[in-house]
């Protein structure tokens, strides 16, 4: 029994207390680490990490297969564990954390030997004839990932699958606010069979982790949080020079053609709103809606809003869940007064729990009459909020979209595709949806990370498997009696002449030159093969 394990009495007053979102239960505690805890376990690492690279590919591949056996196996278990611990509903924590993580961990053990095949190159040009070259990928060696609590279990789980598939070792730190869902991850990797030392939990406040892995010796960081805080570990990492992969906020806008079908993209704008209670970097904010369909959108829009269950998160009936955190709640209420105050109307709003637990809840919220001036339509919301706005046309919608410093992703709605594919292109975004929103990240093939300050780097996919590597060049001769390179000392006329036939040769584009330069190149030839 997961949860069984996890919970119990702390052995010091170093820990953190885990209480049930919704409800504020006590969960279970989870021990806090410090420096000197650290420094062990990048002692470990170290070891287990040279150990873990010589693994031959099958054997890490076979070992991190078990963590889909695993998930499967306690699904159920799992699923009340991330609703407990964030407030997300049942289903929002099968359908956005456990199921995206068991297709990355099948995508990504059968294609890991694809991602890290080494890659041969072709001479590019004539005095690199003898040479044979090639690309191979090498682990960086310790990997640090910082994850967020908004989807504790999935996102830095498909980074620690790609970081040990890849041949590092890994120190995960989790969000203080979701300790229970990384309790449970620990006992997830814990029981596959990794060498001792490979993987490695750590418990420090969010405040402590940049300066303290940064400061550690780390090789590289993945973050996922606030643009302001990846702001920080981008300038403390620049002191090390530690690369760093960023994955920050959004501000996603939704797209509603003239000719989209409604009913799907009202239950698209419910969806992508208001799952995890509107909790996730990649969820719809701003909604832009042709004139011509503005009215029956918004009509459907609130029907379905206004439906929406919202509860505790265990009850397999329950559409949202509450927030996770007081201070979210309390940017979000600030968000929508600021929205109200400068000529915001709340059109719909969802009704939430009674009782004493109620300020754990925000309602789901459409706001209309928004303008680019507020809040809402400028910053990351983080909450279950979306503002709709009227447009004259596409192309006011593209720039509206486009007036933001984030660039996360976004959805195009029409029943022409090939119009949305175009509409598409034009939007700054890192992944942009046609008729579905919040998708890629179930989509282990697909990259993910976006434009301007919504982060650097990628994860997912092969582009994002290649973040977790180095590329490596190998460089060798193929002529074994070959004593130099025909540019090595000692220098004459004739070397100078010889190589500057090799670049007539090779790229005049007069032929004459090209004859001559062949002429000259064959003189200086002999000295390839001669001791001097």
């Amino acid at each position: 029994m997961i949860i069984s394990d996890l919970a119990g009495i702390p052995s010091s007053p170093n820990h953190t207390e885990c209480r049930c979102k919704a409800t504020g239960e006590l969960l279970g505690y989870s021990p806090l680490h410090n420096e000197e805890d650290l420094r062990l376990m990048l002692d470990n690492a170290r070891t287990a990490q040279l150990e873990w690279s010589r693994t031959p590919l099958d054997e890490r591949t076979r070992r991190i297969r078990k963590t889909r056996g695993f998930i499967v196996e306690n699904l159920d278990e799992l699923a009340v564990i991330i609703s407990r611990d964030t407030g997300k509903t049942r289903n929002d924590a099968l359908v956005a954390e456990l199921f995206p993580a068991t297709a990355a961990v099948s995508y990504y053990c059968k294609n890991a030997g694809r991602f890290l095949r080494e890659q041969k190159l072709s001479p590019g040009h004539l005095a690199a004839a003898n040479k044979r070259s090639k690309i191979i990928r090498v682990p960086w060696g310790i990997v640090a990932i910082i994850s967020p609590w908004n989807y504790p279990f999935a996102i830095p789980f498909s980074e620690v699958v790609m970081a040990l598939l890849a041949g590092n070792a890994v120190i995960l730190k989790t969000a203080s606010q979701t300790q229970m869902v990384g309790l449970a991850l620990k006992q997830c990797f814990a029981s596959i069979g990794l060498p001792d030392g490979l993987f490695s939990f750590i418990n420090i406040p969010g405040s402590q982790a940049g300066d303290m892995l940064l400061g550690s010796g780390i090789d590289k960081l993945f973050f996922t949080g606030s643009v302001a805080v990846g702001q920080y570990l981008m300038g403390k990492a620049a002191s090390t020079l530690t690369p760093v992969s960023l994955e920050l906020g959004g501000n996603d806008p939704m797209l509603v053609c003239e000719d989209a079908d409604l009913y799907r993209a009202v239950m698209g704008a419910v969806w992508g709103g208001f799952t995890s209670a509107g909790q996730t970097c990649a969820g719809i904010e701003r909604i832009y809606v042709h004139e011509k369909v503005y009215d029956p959108f918004l009509q459907l829009l609130k029907q379905k809003v206004e439906s929406l269950q919202v509860g505790f998160g265990l009850e397999p009936d329950q559409d949202m869940g509450a927030m996770t955190t007081p201070g979210q709640i309390y940017t979000v209420s600030e968000q929508i007064r600021d929205a109200l105050d400068k000529g915001a109307v709340i059109y719909a709003q969802s009704g939430i729990p009674d009782g004493r637990n109620g300020k754990n809840f925000l309602p789901a919220t459409v706001l209309t009459n928004v303008s680019h001036d507020m809040l809402v339509m400028q910053c990351e919301t983080f909450g279950p909020v979306v503002a709709v706005m009227k447009v004259n046309d596409m192309e006011e919608a593209i720039k509206l979209a486009n007036d933001s410093d984030l660039g996360l992703t976004a959805s195009v709605w029409s029943r022409n595709r090939q119009r949305a594919e175009q509409i598409a292109r034009q939007i700054q975004a890192g992944v942009v949806n046609i008729n579905d929103h919040l998708i890629s990240h179930g989509m282990p093939e697909t990259p993910w990370g976006g434009f301007k300050k919504s982060g650097l780097g990628r994860t997912h996919g092969q582009i994002g498997f290649d973040e977790m590597t180095q590329p490596q060049v190998i460089i060798k001769d193929i002529m074994p009696l070959a004593k130099r390179n025909l540019w090595w000392p000692p220098n004459s006329a004739d070397v100078y002449n010889g190589i500057k036939g090799l670049i007539d040769f090779s790229y005049s584009n007069k032929l004459s030159r090209k004859i001559n330069g062949i002429r000259k190149l064959l003189k200086i030839l002999p000295r390839w093969f001669k001791e001097e």
